[in-house]
């Protein structure tokens, strides 16, 4: 399981969606999906790729693998 941390990275850099969609050239519907802990796990490597570069943040920072009881691992 995997929670996204797309939301606190926007956040933390006070980039909207629709900046960042613009930035990365990716579809407010995929951000969206992204920002979600269930959709994360979904996203291709390459959409990811360029959430990150828009983000200026390496990709694993854009996510955390949780186990099932909440814990980070």
């Amino acid at each position: 399981m995997f929670k996204s941390n797309i939301r606190e990275v926007m956040k933390a850099k006070k980039i909207t969606m629709r900046d960042m969609a613009k930035k990365s050239g990716v579809s407010v519907v995929t951000l969206t999906k992204a920002r979600s802990d269930e959709g994360i796990a979904e996203c291709r490597l390459s959409t990811l790729s360029k959430i990150g570069c828009a983000l200026g943040v390496k990709i694993k920072r854009l996510f955390d693998e949780v186990e099932k009881d909440g814990r980070t691992g």
